[in-house]
């Protein structure tokens, strides 16, 4: 079996990859990556699960699909590749990240450094063709991802879940709420962050959490460089 994650994914994921609607997934996108620009680029595809093994997992901040710019996708929930403009949404959390817990704002994007240090970064669908937003649900990747949040809700140890949205909201019932701690909230988007995103305190609010269930806090600074 190609070990796609290098870590303990690997071995946790085995007989979800050996399922014939995964196996599917990977020969359509093999045939979507041959004729289209689809994001993020190949080799960064599982780069959320490669970043952050699952015994690591302290925080799942769950995102949509993929960025659909160019050069913008890096294979994390809301986060860019260094040296493309901060996009909007994420934006609005750096600016709730310096309000909840005085990190100073980065000049760039990558959340590289979240995933180090414990934070899932999780779209529902791990791909998206250039410019066509949505152009890759309903292929299989919910159902691959689904089972991501499940066998995270079977650890032992808690986890926070970092829900924003309504689309992210809809997890919610994969998770064991009295065991895990789930912050739902407005997306950080233009259109909602003021209905209930700025002044919700998440990353205060995880390492609360976490603290309070014997875990190291997450370091939730953003260097310069990754």
């Amino acid at each position: 079996m190609l070990r796609m994650f290098g870590n303990d994914w690997d071995d946790i994921l085995k007989e979800e990859m050996e399922q014939p609607y995964f196996q599917e997934l990977m020969s359509w996108l093999d045939e979507e990556y041959k004729q289209h620009t689809v994001y993020p680029p190949r080799d960064l595809l599982f780069q959320a699960l490669r970043l952050t093994p699952y015994h690591e997992v302290k925080a799942v901040i769950l995102g949509q699909d993929p960025y659909h710019g160019a050069g913008q996708a890096e294979g994390l929930s809301f986060s860019v590749q260094h040296g493309v403009k901060v996009p909007p949404s994420l934006r609005n959390i750096y600016i709730e990240l310096k309000e909840d817990i005085g990190v100073p704002t980065p000049s760039h994007g990558s959340l590289v450094n979240w995933g180090k240090h414990g934070v899932l970064l999780l779209n529902t669908v791990l791909t998206v063709r250039e410019g066509k937003p949505a152009s890759h649900r309903g292929k299989g990747w919910e159902r691959f991802t689904d089972t991501i949040i499940r066998l995270l809700n079977e650890r032992e140890q808690p986890i926070v879940f970092l829900l924003w949205g309504n689309h992210a909201g809809e997890k919610e019932v994969l998770i064991h709420t009295e065991h895990h701690l789930v912050i739902r909230s407005a997306h950080p988007s233009p259109f909602a962050a003021r209905k209930g995103f700025f002044g919700s305190r998440p990353f205060s609010r995880t390492n609360t959490f976490l603290q309070e269930h014997g875990q190291q806090p997450v370091d939730w600074t953003i260097p310069e460089l990754n």
